[in-house]
């Protein structure tokens, strides 16, 4: 896909990976809608790619704000590009979870995906050459103890990107499903990055993710898997799940004893 002058909606663009994004797309010579709840974030990008960013607030939850998205898109003359990189994650059991942190963390990283992408559609069916790009994770590939409610939507994520991109084989719309390692973003509590910390765990900087996304766009992948030995632990997960629950259980102690420390802040798109 072109990314020069492509009209480009981006949810969660004041996060990390997607300030990354948009930095990288702005650069390439598209043209971006960001899409966030707050504007103090993006202040830097605004003021150096005028010409090439604007913002809309929106609470991706609500359909009246998805509706605001829309009106946008119709404004600017269209979108090539839908890049759904709005979300937040809980590191914590799930019974240390309310429920209203439950309904939140599926609503924005599921719910609001699939509305925002049902409604845009009919736009990026027009365009020459279009694409879906999902954000999701490695947690949607392998089920780990302490994120059971972040692994679900992002599961279900990968389950959309996949059914969506069959469903549109035989139109010009395209969908690339993004699955990242651990990134160094606020979405990560102090309990998380303890966690990271104590396995070791490679932590990808935000602008790397981003250039790989970007890399992928442009040469119409559909799906990308970032890391290493991450990829290899979600091709051992398909074929031999009980061995990576054998691996997993001995890391239970640890994660039980940093999710009672979470402070629970988490990113808000």
């Amino acid at each position: 896909m072109r990314l020069h002058d492509a009209r480009v909606v981006l949810t969660g663009a004041s996060g990390g990976i997607g300030q990354a994004i948009a930095n990288r797309l702005c650069a390439a010579g598209a043209k971006v809608l960001a899409v966030s709840r707050h504007q103090e974030a993006l202040m830097p990008l605004l003021e150096r790619f005028p010409r090439n960013l604007s913002w809309v607030a929106a609470d991706l939850t609500q359909n009246a704000d998805r509706r605001k998205v829309l009106a946008a898109v119709q404004a600017r003359g269209g979108i090539d590009l839908l890049i759904n990189a709005a979300g937040i994650n809980h590191f914590a059991m799930l019974e240390q979870l309310e429920d209203h942190e439950i309904d939140a963390l599926l609503s924005v990283n599921i719910s609001a995906p699939i509305c925002l992408t049902k409604l845009l559609l009919p736009l990026l069916k027009q365009a020459d050459s279009a694409r879906v790009v999902n954000v999701g994770s490695t947690y949607g590939s392998i089920g780990y103890p302490g994120y059971a409610s972040y692994c679900a939507s992002k599961f279900a994520l990968r389950g959309f990107s996949e059914a969506l991109r069959r469903e549109l084989a035989d139109t010009r719309v395209g969908v690339l499903y993004v699955a990242p390692r651990a990134t160094h973003t606020s979405m990560n509590s102090p309990a998380a990055q303890a966690l990271n910390h104590a396995l070791n765990a490679s932590v990808d900087d935000p602008q790397a993710v981003a250039a790989a996304v970007i890399h992928a766009i442009a040469d119409d992948r559909t799906t990308l898997y970032l890391g290493w030995p991450e990829r290899f632990f979600v091709r051992l997960n398909s074929l031999l799940p009980n061995l990576v629950d054998r691996s997993l259980r001995k890391q239970l102690p640890l994660i039980r004893r940093l999710s009672t420390k979470t402070d629970n802040e988490h990113l808000k798109p």
